[in-house]
C-alpha cells in the first residue's frame, strides 16, 4: 500500500514518468506473491537433494519428519515459561535437556519456514528471562537450580524442582548448549535479539563448575541438598563430551585441560562386528555431542593416535547395531537390516513372559544399547537410534525410517513423527507387539537437529562461530579442520 500512495498526486504537481516507472516498480515489488521467494529456496532444495542422492520420496518424508518433530517442541512446550515436558501426551514434568532440544529447535523452524523469526525470538526470551529469573538456592524445595546448574527435572507450570531429582550437570549442559546456540544465531542489532545474547552469556557464565570438581579433574554427575554429590563421576565416552568442552571453555569456572585427557584415558577402544571404536552401547552417546558439534575432521590427541575422528566412531557405532540387528543373536521378533536401533527410550514396561518357551523379560525406560562391553536389547527399538545417526551412516538409517513406517504406519508414525519405541516380540496388538503412545523430548530432539545437520549443515555452521564451544574444543587439544591448527 506505500507504493500506492507514493504515485499518487494530491498537489497536483506533474509527475515525471521516470518517477511514475520507478513508483510502478516499487508496486510490482510489494505485490509480488510470497511463493516467488519460495521458488527460488525450492530450486536450492531440489539442488541439495540431487547433492546428497535422495529420491523425490526420500526427500518428501525428510521433509514430514522434520516438520513433524519440530511441532513436537513447538506446540507443547509451556508458552508462558518455555519449559519443554518430558513427555507426551502422558504429562509429567518438564526436562531441562528438552528445553535445550527445544531452544535449538525454534531457529530451525525459522530457516524452514515453519515459524517467523519474531516467533522464536518471543519464544527464546520467554525461556531465558525464566531461567535468569528463576530462585536459585540450596533449599529442597521452591528453588530451579542451585550453583549455575538446574534440577533434571521440573515442574512444567512453577519451573520448580521435581520431587527429590538431582542438581543434573549433563542435562544442565544439554540446556546450556540450547543457550548458546540461540546466542550465536540471533546476531541481529535489535534489542531483543541483544537481550538474547546478554542473558545467553549470564546463564552460562555463573556456571559453576569447580563445585562438581570432587573428583578432580573430573567432573561428578549431580548433587541434591539431601545427599550431596552422585557416587559417580563422568567417564569414558558418552554424551559427557558435551559437558567437558562447556566446563573447559568457560572464562569464569573453566576445569583445567587435564580434565580432558583424564577422561579419555577412561576410554574402552575395542573391535565389535569387524570395526574398532570407542565402545558404548545407546547411540544418545555417540549423538547428543555431535548435535551442536561438527567433529568432522577435527581431532584431539586420543583421536590423532587411532587415525579417524569422532565422527567417524559414531558412524561405526551406528553400523554395528544394524549388524547386530542382522545377526539378532537373542531371537527377537522384527529385528532386521532395515528394523534396528537401541537407545535410551520408552519399554513395554518391567515384566518377564515366557514366548514360545523362552522366558523373556522386558523393561519400562531404560538405556537400550549394543556394544562390546555391554548388551542391553529386549526387542525393543527406538527410531530416534536410527533418526539421530542420520549424518553418520544416512543410507542406511533414513532405509530403517522409512522401513518401520511402511511395516507398522500409525502405530509408529504420528503427529508428531516417530513414537518414541515399539517391540515386536511382546505380546499385544493382536501379535504385532508393544507400541509407544508417547514422545519423548530428549529423543525427538536428536531426530530433529541431526536431520538438519544431514541435510543443511545448519546446526553445525552457526556453533562453530560460538567463542566458548571454539574455546572449550582447543583447550581440550582438538586441531585440524574447520578448527584450524592455533
Amino acid at each position: 500500500m506505500a507504493a500506492m500512495t507514493s504515485i499518487q498526486c494530491g498537489s497536483g504537481k506533474p509527475v515525471s514518468k521516470l518517477t511514475v516507472i520507478l513508483a510502478l516498480a516499487l508496486l510490482a515489488i510489494a505485490l509480488t506473491p510470497p511463493t516467488a521467494s519460495r521458488a527460488v529456496c525450492q530450486q536450492d532444495k531440489t539442488s541439495h537433494q540431487e547433492q546428497l542422492g535422495l529420491t523425490a520420496g526420500d526427500a518428501a518424508f525428510l521433509d514430514s519428519l522434520e516438520h513433524r518433530t519440530f511441532d513436537y517442541f513447538w506446540e507443547t512446550t509451556n508458552p508462558k515459561n518455555g519449559l519443554a515436558p518430558d513427555r507426551y501426551p502422558t504429562r509429567t514434568f518438564s526436562s531441562i535437556a528438552a528445553v535445550g532440544f527445544a531452544l535449538t529447535s525454534y531457529p530451525i523452524g525459522v530457516e524452514r519456514g515453519y515459524i517467523t523469526r519474531e516467533q522464536a525470538i518471543a519464544r527464546v526470551l520467554t525461556t531465558l528471562r525464566f531461567f535468569r529469573d528463576a530462585r536459585m538456592g540450596p533449599d529442597e524445595t521452591g528453588v530451579t537450580g542451585y550453583k549455575g546448574f538446574y534440577y533434571h527435572f521440573l515442574d512444567l507450570d512453577t519451573g520448580t524442582r521435581f520431587d527429590r531429582v538431582e542438581l543434573s550437570t549433563i542435562d544442565s549442559a544439554i540446556l546450556m548448549y540450547g543457550v548458546l546456540f540461540c546466542q550465536t544465531y540471533f546476531d541481529r542489532n535489535t534489542a531483543e535479539e541483544e537481550e538474547i545474547r546478554s542473558i545467553a552469556d549470564s546463564l552460562y557464565l555463573r556456571m559453576n563448575w569447580h563445585f562438581f570438581e570432587r573428583d578432580k579433574p573430573l567432573i561428578n554427575m549431580g548433587w541434591t541438598p539431601e545427599k550431596g554429590y552422585a557416587p559417580l563421576s563422568w567417564k569414558g565416552l558418552d554424551e559427557a563430551m558435551l559437558l567437558y568442552v562447556l566446563a573447559l571453555g568457560s572464562p569464569t569456572y573453566a576445569v583445567p585441560p587435564t580434565a580432558w585427557t583424564v577422561w579419555t584415558k577412561t576410554y574402552i577402544w575395542a573391535t565389535y562386528y569387524g570395526m574398532n571404536f570407542i565402545s558404548f552401547g545407546p547411540l544418545f552417546g555417540h549423538q547428543y555431542s555431535q548435535c551442536w558439534i561438527d567433529f568432522r575432521g577435527i581431532k584431539d590427541e586420543y583421536m590423532r593416535k587411532k587415525g579417524i575422528d569422532y565422527f567417524e566412531n559414531s558412524r561405526r557405532a551406528t553400523i554395528s547395531q544394524r549388524d547386530y540387528a542382522i545377526e539378532n543373536p537373542l531371537h527377537y521378533k522384527g529385528y532386521s537390516d532395515s528394523i534396528w536401533g537401541f537407545t535410551a527410550s520408552d519399554g513395554p514396561g518391567d515384566t518377564t513372559i515366557v514366548i514360545d518357551g523362552v522366558k523373556r523379560r522386558f523393561q519400562g525406560y531404560t538405556a537400550h544399547g549394543v556394544s562390546f562391553d555391554w548388551v542391553n536389547d529386549d526387542g525393543t527399538i527406538t527410531p530416534a537410534a536410527a533418526g539421530g545417526s542420520m549424518p553418520f551412516a544416512p543410507k542406511i538409517c533414513i532405509q530403517a525410517l522409512l522401513a518401520m513406517k511402511k511395516k507398522y504406519g500409525n502405530l509408529v508414525w504420528r503427529k508428531y513423527g516417530f513414537v518414541d519405541a515399539f517391540n515386536p516380540t511382546y505380546p499385544a496388538n493382536d501379535g504385532k507387539g508393544w507400541f509407544d503412545q508417547d514422545y519423548l523430548g530428549i529423543d525427538q530432539g536428536p531426530v530433529l537437529i541431526m536431520l538438519e545437520n544431514y541435510r543443511t549443515g545448519f546446526v553445525w555452521k552457526i556453533m562453530r562461530e560460538n567463542k566458548y564451544i571454539v574455546d572449550g574444543l582447543r583447550r581440550a587439544g582438538f586441531t585440524g579442520g574447520w578448527l584450524g591448527t592455533k
